[in-house]
């Protein structure tokens, strides 16, 4: 029996880094697996404990994998119609300039003072 304690305690060295505590690093598999049993019930006090990590660190990985979860869920799928909406977006932005142009250009006609020069292009 003491043959298995040994080996539980090395799993849970090896899950929280060679060091133990905090300084190895988890994979994202590792980590969805961990927040994965906290949101089965496990206690979260227990968990850290078993993997080496603090209880706070375990719980920001909780919020941070229910967030990403919401933002998936609040995308839409990308169709044809995005490229031609930014290419539209595209359009407007570039009539809008030439209209603000046209405009200073008809105001300092009015006001008598001459169209401004253009800048070349750099």
């Amino acid at each position: 029996m003491g043959k298995h304690k040994g080996k539980t305690k090395s799993l849970a060295a090896a899950a929280a880094g060679e060091g133990g505590g905090e300084s190895g690093r988890f994979s994202a598999r590792r980590k969805t697996d961990a927040i994965l049993r906290l949101l089965r019930g496990e206690p979260l006090d227990t968990l850290a404990r078993e993997l080496g990590v603090t209880a706070a660190t375990l719980a920001q990985w909780r919020e941070q994998f229910l967030g990403g979860g919401q933002a998936a869920l609040k995308t839409r799928p990308a169709d044809e119609r995005d490229d031609e909406i930014q290419r539209l977006r595209a359009k407007v932005g570039e009539i809008t300039m030439n209209n603000e142009l046209l405009l200073e250009r008809c105001h300092r006609l009015e006001a008598g003072l001459p169209p401004a020069l253009r800048r070349p292009r750099a």
